[in-house]
């Protein structure tokens, strides 16, 4: 699909930001709105991908040839590992990047929001953009959320403890102190031990400082 995104990767700060869950749409959903003669129509696809987003942008595209813009932004992954904006022809950051503001703050992820505007023949303003493309993805959203077609999905990261085979039980123990971690699996090759684990990202902070204290300086691997 055509646009850059913004920005195209996030850090585990933003990761740590998110709560422990989040959203992912079952099926389509659609708002439809004018404002000063111009039509807006909004629409969220599921997409866990970019040729999913391609070809959802790529259907509509077709289907309402006739409009001026059809903008978009999207998420993808379980934290966000990736999203982007695009305004379209509109001017830069009045359509894309409010969508992706709201896509953000409804904690949504794996989908598309496209806004597709007829021009009437009114001129908007910049304030006036930004809110119409923010208003469209609100009206959808809220559209998915009167139809219940939402699943929650947890957000949890995947650490690794890598230690001498004869204190493979020593992340074991860690562990048992924190009950929102889970092991993943355990594995040995020949003198190391490797232990996976998933666990909430807000308790990332405190098995890094416990896991510290507990081996003396050792450090886990994050995803």
């Amino acid at each position: 699909m055509s646009g850059r995104p913004y920005p195209g990767f996030v850090d585990s700060r933003h990761r740590r930001r998110h709560a422990e869950s989040m959203r992912r749409l079952k099926e389509i959903a659609v708002h439809r709105f004018r404002e000063k003669a111009s039509v807006f129509l909004t629409e969220l696809h599921p997409a866990r991908d970019a040729a999913e987003r391609s070809l959802a942008l790529a259907a509509l595209r077709k289907r309402d040839f006739d409009a001026t813009h059809h903008c978009s932004a999207w998420r993808e992954g379980v934290p966000v590992g990736a999203f982007g904006a695009d305004d379209d022809g509109e001017p830069s950051g009045t359509a894309g990047r409010p969508m992706l503001a709201v896509l953000e703050g409804a904690q949504a992820t794996d989908l598309i929001a496209i806004c597709i505007r007829w021009y009437g023949g009114t001129n908007l303003g910049t304030g006036g953009l930004v809110r119409a493309y923010t208003q469209g993805v609100q009206g959808a959203l809220a559209t998915a959320e009167a139809a219940g077609v939402w699943e929650e999905v947890r957000v949890l990261r995947t650490g690794e403890i890598h230690v001498p085979a004869p204190q493979s039980h020593l992340p074991f123990a860690l562990l048992t102190a924190f009950p929102g971690a889970s092991v993943v699996q355990q594995s040995f090759d020949g003198d190391s031990a490797l232990l996976r684990f998933e666990c909430p990202p807000d308790l990332v902070p405190d098995l890094d400082r416990a896991w510290r204290d507990r081996s003396r300086g050792g450090t886990i691997s994050w995803d």
